[in-house]
């Protein structure tokens, strides 16, 4: 289940940055979906293939992040910058993709589309360049096994 890059075309990250991410990410999905699910490599009955694309990635501007959640003056201006263009100044952000499918069948089982940016909380102030899209990559490699779990529940009680 190798996570891929799909950069747009006014993508900042360069083709050979784009490995840091996705590596994060592949590593980060195989930890929490091993704690509830037996990973294998090859088709087969009851295998579902989980496909995951990072659409794209921006990093966040650590000194100036730092600033303007700290400095009073800095996080009004970004405030109502937020306000204009529904992101915050120099926070990172990612956006991911993901398809489940049966293995054998190539039925869909399940998509997901998600988008999340770095917040204004003085705990982010002093994320580093990644820190915000990794953050978005632990929510979802998280919620990704427990979504599966909720289907499969459901899936038993509709039988």
């Amino acid at each position: 289940m190798p996570v891929e890059f799909w950069a747009a075309a006014d993508s900042k990250v360069l083709n050979a940055d784009q490995a840091v991410p996705t590596d994060y990410f592949h590593h980060a999905l195989q930890a929490n979906l091993s704690k509830s699910f037996t990973l294998v490599d090859q088709t087969g009955p009851g295998v579902m293939t989980l496909r995951v694309a990072l659409m794209d990635a921006t990093t966040a501007v650590p000194g100036l992040r730092t600033i303007s959640v700290i400095a009073s003056q800095a996080r009004v201006l970004n405030l109502a910058q937020s306000m204009a263009t529904d992101s915050y100044a120099f926070v990172g952000s990612a956006e991911a993709e993901m398809k489940m499918t049966d293995s054998i069948a190539g039925e869909a089982l399940g998509e997901a589309v998600d988008q999340r940016a770095g917040g204004m909380g003085i705990k982010s102030a002093a994320s580093f360049q990644w820190g915000d899209a990794q953050n978005a990559m632990d929510h979802w490699a998280q919620k990704i096994p427990n979504r599966i779990l909720q289907l499969q529940e459901k899936s038993t009680q509709s039988q």
